[in-house]
């Protein structure tokens, strides 16, 4: 888990925090408030939990295929091929190539929305405007 503490910029510059919470912890790991000791080993030990559901789900899946490093509950991340090495995968390729080839599925539907008409003319509708209303700027004298 990352993100910035911007406390002291905020300090710097002036600029003052406003939180509204209807909770003491609600705004945990707010990157514009310190993070208090007591935030950051809740978020700590929170995160270890996860982690450590993470590898028994990976062990009790991957059984005896698995050929664990001890890189590989690391955090590192390995390409396909590496994968298949370690037994963190059985094959690698596109989404429908593991669906026909690997589970077997015999129909696959794609639920990716597709654009209508409407919207695809609306969008290069939109783009003309747009390069219309730079060239204009741009010919405007004092632009630059």
């Amino acid at each position: 888990m990352d993100g910035f503490g911007f406390t002291g910029v905020m300090e710097k510059f002036g600029v003052e925090r406003r939180l509204l919470t209807a909770g003491e912890n609600k705004g945990i790991g707010d990157q514009f408030s310190p993070l208090t000791d007591k935030h950051r080993a809740y978020i700590k030990a929170s995160l270890d939990q996860v982690h450590n559901q993470f590898i028994k789900v990976v062990k009790e899946g991957r059984g005896a295929r698995l050929k664990e490093t001890p890189d590989t509950f690391s955090g590192l991340f390995w390409n396909g091929e590496e994968a298949v090495k370690m037994g963190l995968a059985d094959k690698f390729g596109t989404l429908d190539y593991v669906a026909r080839e690997v589970v077997k599925a015999e129909d696959i539907i794609d639920y990716t929305l597709k654009e209508n008409v409407a919207e695809r003319l609306a969008k290069r509708f939109g783009a003309s405007i747009g390069a219309g209303a730079i060239k204009a700027v741009q010919g405007m004298s004092g632009y630059r």
